[in-house]
C-alpha cells in the first residue's frame, strides 16, 4: 500500500512530475530532489518538499529515479535507508542506482518473485530492488497504457523545419551524390535580395 508511505522522486522532468502526481494521488507524501533550480521552484509551487538525496535517503519508504543520469543512488545512500526501503528507476537504463554495490556488499539476494530482489546490508536492513535497475514501467509492468499512447500519438502532426535547416540537410546529401552547387557572387545575392549562402526562398515557396 503506497498511502501513507513516504516517496523520493528523484527528478523533476516530465517523467519525475509525472511519478509525483501519481504518487501523491495514491496518498504517498512525496519528497523530490533536484538539480535545476526551475525545475526545483516548480515542485516547491506544488507543494512538494525538495532536498538532497543525501537528506532524502533517511525518510524514504520507495525511490524512484527518473533523471536518465548516472550515479544516483549510491551505497552510502542504501546504507541509510529504512528496511525494506523500495528502490526503482524509471529514467534511463540501468545506470542511475548503484546495483553492482548491492550485489557486491550484500550479506544476501533474495529474489523473491520474477524482478524483485531483496538485498540483506550487513547493517541489517534489506532494500527491495524492482528490475534490477532497469526500467520499471517496462521490468515490471506493460510498459506505457495503450489510453496513454493514443493520446500521445494521436494528435502528431509533420513540423516544418526552418527554411534554412532543410536546405542544411539537402546539402548534407549532395556530396554523395556528386553534386556541385553552383554559389552565388555578391551582385547576385544582392539582386535577389538573399544571402549568398541560403535561404534562396521564401518560406511559402512550394517545391
Amino acid at each position: 500500500m503506497i498511502a501513507g508511505k513516504v516517496a523520493v522522486v528523484v527528478g523533476y522532468g516530465d517523467v519525475g512530475k509525472g511519478c509525483a502526481q501519481a504518487l501523491r494521488g495514491l496518498g504517498a507524501r512525496v519528497i523530490l530532489t533536484e538539480i535545476d533550480p526551475i525545475n526545483a521552484l516548480q515542485a516547491v509551487m506544488e507543494g512538494y518538499e525538495v532536498t538532497t538525496m543525501d537528506e532524502a535517503c533517511k525518510e524514504g519508504n520507495i525511490f524512484v529515479t527518473t533523471t536518465g543520469c548516472v550515479d544516483i543512488i549510491l551505497g552510502r545512500h542504501f546504507e541509510q535507508m529504512k528496511d525494506d526501503a523500495i528502490v526503482c528507476n524509471t529514467g534511463h537504463f540501468d545506470v542511475e542506482i548503484d546495483v553492482k554495490w548491492l550485489n557486491e556488499n550484500a550479506v544476501e539476494k533474495v529474489n523473491i518473485k520474477p524482478q524483485v530482489d531483496r538485498y540483506w546490508l550487513k547493517n541489517g536492513h534489506r532494500i527491495i530492488l524492482l528490475a534490477e535497475g532497469r526500467l520499471v514501467n517496462l521490468g515490471c509492468a506493460m510498459g506505457h497504457p495503450s489510453f496513454v499512447m493514443s493520446n500521445s500519438f494521436t494528435n502528431q502532426g509533420v513540423h516544418f523545419l526552418p527554411k534554412k535547416l532543410d536546405e542544411a540537410v539537402a546539402e548534407a546529401h549532395l556530396g554523395k551524390l556528386n553534386v556541385k552547387l553552383t554559389k552565388l557572387t555578391e551582385k547576385q545575392a544582392q539582386y535577389l535580395g538573399m544571402p549568398t549562402d541560403g535561404p534562396f526562398k521564401p518560406d511559402h515557396y512550394r517545391y
